[in-house]
């Protein structure tokens, strides 16, 4: 569909942002579903971000996605908050509503369709270990306490920071029951093997290092692994999980979940079920 004067501009803010792999699905999903839109990346500096910011509603562009370093520094720069990104306190995607900026987060509902989809994931009364206490902890601990989880443990290398986290999370969600570790803790072997479901929300493996503070002889068979680490290879913590017959997946799913909850949001439609993930696929494929 070629661009006119009526096409609506979306995209995504970072920094960096040239890597980013959302213009290709979210591209791809409108040209399936014949939307005069085209989707692209902008790359904007924490000190550029107001500005950016204001340029949305100047240039009337329909709606954009946040990444990293963004997704919290725009909170105050919106004209509105959606409850729970408000809750998560970071917000990955703007609505442009006639010049009224509204933010949303989609990063939990991604996350756990996607644990949903690819594992057969259950969350109902399951144990849950959670390695890394940042944003993107933040946001699938509260989507996993939504789906009525019997317990969260966040494990983190500064019990510290796990500990506050849990308590602001505990607060909001009386009926969970939550509780931080260290890695080095005694205790978290015994955690590791209750686990039904385990999560690496850090970003070890990116680069392709090992989680050496995850005792993979101790999970138990019948877990599941969530690692939120994607690349165009297996991530070392998939290869090893594979190696030990667990069953696992990496975060390029959660990534096309949430960019199909940003597209809903966006146009009120929804592209085809897994169509946005097979397109990552297939790039990874042939990367």
């Amino acid at each position: 569909m070629p661009l006119t004067g009526k096409s609506r501009v979306y995209g995504i803010l970072g920094d960096p942002v040239a890597h980013s792999l959302s213009p290709l699905m979210q591209n791809q999903a409108f040209r399936a579903l014949a939307i005069d839109a085209i989707y692209v990346p902008f790359h904007v500096t924490s000190k550029q971000l107001p500005q950016a910011i204001e340029g949305l509603r100047a240039l009337a562009i329909a709606g954009v996605n946040l990444t990293i370093p963004h997704k919290e520094a725009v909170l105050p720069l919106l004209d509105q908050i959606d409850a729970k990104a408000a809750l998560i306190g970071a917000v990955n995607t703007v609505v442009n509503r006639q010049g009224r900026l509204i933010g949303y987060n989609t990063d939990g509902l991604g996350f756990l369709r996607s644990a949903e989809q690819e594992l057969d994931y259950h969350p109902p009364q399951s144990q849950v270990l959670m390695l890394g206490a940042g944003g993107a902890c933040r946001a699938a601990a509260i989507a996993l306490a939504d789906a009525q989880v019997a317990g969260i443990c966040i494990a983190n290398r500064s019990v510290e920071r796990a500990e506050c986290l849990v308590a602001e999370l505990q607060l909001q969600y009386r009926n969970i029951n939550f509780s931080a570790l260290a890695y080095a803790a005694d205790e978290f072997t015994s955690t590791v093997q209750a686990a039904d479901f385990i999560v690496n929300t850090t970003s070890v493996g990116l680069k392709g290092e090992p989680l050496d503070f995850l005792p993979l002889e101790n999970i138990k068979p019948s877990a599941l692994i969530y690692d939120m680490v994607y690349s165009r290879l297996e991530t070392p913590l998939l290869r090893a999980a594979y190696a030990q017959g667990l069953r696992a997946v990496d975060g390029l799913g959660m990534l096309a979940s949430q960019g199909e909850e940003a597209f809903y949001l966006w146009t009120g439609k929804r592209p085809a079920p897994g169509m946005m993930r097979n397109c990552l696929m297939e790039y990874r494929i042939n990367d």
